[in-house]
């Protein structure tokens, strides 16, 4: 059996490539970040952008998808406190597809869920929200969580933990308040 020479450079995505496959995830990421819906499209052509011009840069450490998350965070950052300075609130309603065969209720339910949801995440730090939305809602592994926010395994157990236990509480009072 041969090996490939460790020394053989590594070919980079081609950014189409990327784009089409990733668009609908930056999409999802930057408004579960807190980036109103009436800016998202133009977020998500910063984070293109930075991707497009970046994309010789990635290493393959973490996946690509961890890697374009970490600009995600950074252009979901930059973006709110633009928007902090216009004075501008930002953390609407994340929509999503809730249509369902089982009608309008299930419809409205869903939404009223996904609204207490954000709410619960709209209440957390910046790395927390972040931990939070690439374990639990995009199922990115805690490996890759941490890589995508540049900080060590163990820091992002930490934050995941912080953000479940306040999750769970937002949403326990939430619903004991109804």
């Amino acid at each position: 059996m041969e090996l490939a020479p460790a020394s053989q450079p590594r070919t980079a995505p081609r950014f189409e490539d990327v784009f089409r496959a990733h668009a609908p995830y930056v999409w999802r990421c930057l408004r579960r970040l807190g980036v109103a819906q009436g800016d998202v499209d133009d977020v998500v052509q910063e984070v293109f952008l930075v991707v497009h011009r970046r994309l010789s840069e990635y290493d393959g450490r973490a996946s690509l998808k961890a890697w374009i998350y970490g600009i995600c965070i950074r252009k979901a950052s930059d973006h709110r406190k633009l928007a902090h300075k216009k004075r501008e609130q930002v953390t609407d309603t994340v929509p999503e597809d809730t249509s369902s065969a089982d009608g309008p209720e299930a419809s409205v339910e869903g939404r009223r869920a996904l609204a207490k949801l954000d709410r619960a995440l709209g209440e957390l730090d910046e790395d927390k929200r972040a931990a939070f939305v690439l374990y639990e809602i995009e199922g990115l592994g805690v490996a890759e969580v941490a890589a995508a926010v540049g900080v060590p395994l163990q820091t992002a157990y930490s934050r995941l933990a912080a953000a479940r236990k306040h999750v769970e509480t937002a949403l326990r009072a939430h619903e004991e308040g109804t």
